[in-house]
């Protein structure tokens, strides 16, 4: 057992890029690909993952993020609680013992949804697993208990892969990425508040009809209206806010002009990764189609679960998040209660929208409605859960560079994650076990409707 735990920590130790090329040749192969197409197939994800994070880490990272940290540093602010980031998130989760057999018991728990029908997905996105271990070890902290630990983390899975499958048809309409779904445990937490708050918008005469994205924006003003425009113009203001000095104004304007160009290029450019992303991908997604469909009658459509990089680079998404990023500062300082001071994971804001823009159907004002609701209550909940994500650091003796308190927005701002610790650890287990009837409710009603469109395409493919 130690050396097939081994063995998985090797892979997804590899990163993200090359762990998908191997993961997605073997897929291939097994699929009926071939192995020739396979591997061309994952280089090409690889590559593109390695462009993704070039991008984001280039441009987002060294540039966005110092930017609201030099404006947290003008207007004096002073919060008790450090945001470190997912890295440190992700490697205190891995670190833990729930972390440690995540990736094989994540991958038994895919396949046993797979052969009983209760999910879509083929999730090879093996080491984003460390979301469901987060919340595993954070509950294994609260109760004192592995075993609720590890029972946490499964069931966290089984309700994101749920929501990956239900959600995959806006994915294919708004993102254009068929045969792909996101269960994604930060991403797609948010899901359900976006479908929420959607409805409520819908029942709302005026409101419903107030329409903000890019396509509007284009017709309306033309070039300027553009996502690469739109993005220079945003880090202009941001730039304005973080770099203005009316005594080097020559300084100032070099790094405000910057700052903008390089959030336009973000708009560019991470679209264009994401479709390389897609070209590799869709011989994977083709031959699963095909497999399922040879071996199994009762199936619908499948899908490949990725990490949600592949979507942060629609337009709405980066506007909205470009818009929240300076305001999740000033709601942090004036929100009473609220301990933490956003810092490091500032740049996976738009990572909380990828589900939530086609949701909402590309609509940048419900987009920012919803994301200042999520900002709000992510906030509170990162301050709630720091005392457990301090100490989970101290069980792993994580470095926390002399902080007394740390937290992160991915994934402790997670409102998923919180609803699984604190319920989970209700009446010495009874809250776990109520979780676990809504994990099985979700993964019961999923297998009916999978059935159903599986029964429908069927139909019509018969008619045809």
């Amino acid at each position: 057992m130690e050396g097939i735990i081994g063995f998985f920590q090797f892979i997804s130790g590899l990163g993200v890029s090359v762990m998908m090329p191997i993961v997605l040749t073997i897929l291939g192969c097994i699929l009926g690909a071939g192995f020739g197409k396979s591997l061309r197939a994952g280089l090409t994800v690889g590559v593109g993952f390695i462009g993704l994070n070039l991008v984001i880490n280039s441009l987002l990272g060294t540039t966005l993020s110092p930017a609201v940290q030099t404006m947290v540093n003008n207007f004096g602010l002073s919060l008790t609680v450090v945001d470190v980031g997912w890295p440190a998130a992700a490697a205190i989760a891995m670190g833990s013992t729930v972390g440690i057999i995540i990736i094989p018991l994540g991958l038994l728990v895919n396949i046993v949804m797979l052969l009983t029908n209760t999910t879509q997905t083929v999730d090879v996105d093996i080491w984003d697993y460390w979301h469901f271990a987060f919340t595993g070890a954070l509950l294994a902290i609260v109760t004192n208990n592995i075993a609720f630990g590890i029972v946490a983390a499964v069931l966290n899975m089984i309700i994101i892969m749920v929501l990956g499958d239900y959600t995959a048809p806006l994915v294919e309409e708004s993102l254009g990425m068929p045969g792909v779904s996101l269960p994604h445990g930060f991403t797609t937490a948010y899901a359900p508040i976006a479908m929420v708050f959607n409805w409520v918008f819908d029942k709302i005469p005026g409101v419903r009809d107030i329409n903000i994205n890019t396509d509007t924006l284009q017709k309306k003003f033309g070039v300027f209206g553009e996502p690469i425009l739109l993005g220079t113009v945003i880090g202009i203001v941001i730039g304005c806010l973080a770099y203005w000095n009316p005594t080097d104004v020559q300084g100032s304007i070099t790094a405000i002009l910057s700052l903008g160009v390089s959030l336009g290029a973000v708009l560019v450019l991470i679209p264009k990764m994401a479709a390389l992303l897609m070209e590799g991908l869709l011989p994977i997604s083709d031959a699963a189609s095909k497999f399922v469909e040879s071996r199994f009658q009762n199936r619908g459509k499948i899908y490949i679960g990725l990490d949600s990089a592949v979507g942060v680079g629609h337009p709405v998404t980066l506007a909205i998040s470009f818009v929240l990023v300076p305001l999740c500062i000033f709601l942090a300082v004036i929100l009473p209660g609220n301990k933490v001071l956003p810092f490091a994971d500032l740049a996976v804001i738009p990572w909380m929208f990828v589900l939530i823009t086609p949701i909402v159907r590309n609509n940048g004002f419900r987009g920012i409605f919803i994301g200042i609701i999520v900002l709000i209550v992510g906030l509170y909940i990162a301050t709630d859960l720091s005392p457990l994500i301090t100490q989970a650091a101290a069980n792993v003796q994580f470095d926390m560079g002399g902080a007394a308190a740390i937290s992160s927005i991915c994934d402790g701002a997670n409102p998923l994650t919180w609803l699984i610790v604190r319920i989970g650890s209700l009446a010495n287990g009874i809250g776990l076990v109520a979780i676990a009837a809504v994990a099985i409710a979700l993964a019961v009603w999923n297998r009916t409707r999978i059935i159903k469109e599986a029964a429908e395409l069927h139909a019509s493919t018969e008619e045809e």
